[in-house]
């Protein structure tokens, strides 16, 4: 099956709050600078560090929105 047709496959069982989440999720992804590092870049070394990246990476897929 292709992505496409998963995707609306998904999209047709949100809510209408919810398919605008991800619509302004898809705007975010697409202002994104093509010149800002990528997270998959960095590999935390210390055990705090993989702690508090672990953490950070739970918050931005629960939606919150970090400061820059």
């Amino acid at each position: 099956m292709g992505n496409e047709v998963e995707l609306l496959q998904h999209w047709r069982q949100l809510t209408p709050q919810k398919q605008q989440k991800v619509l302004e999720f898809v705007e975010l992804l697409k202002s994104e600078s093509e010149t800002t590092p990528r997270e998959s870049d960095f590999v935390p070394q210390t055990p705090l560090a993989k702690k508090l990246w672990s953490i950070r990476q739970r918050a931005i897929a629960a939606g919150l929105q970090l400061h820059k």
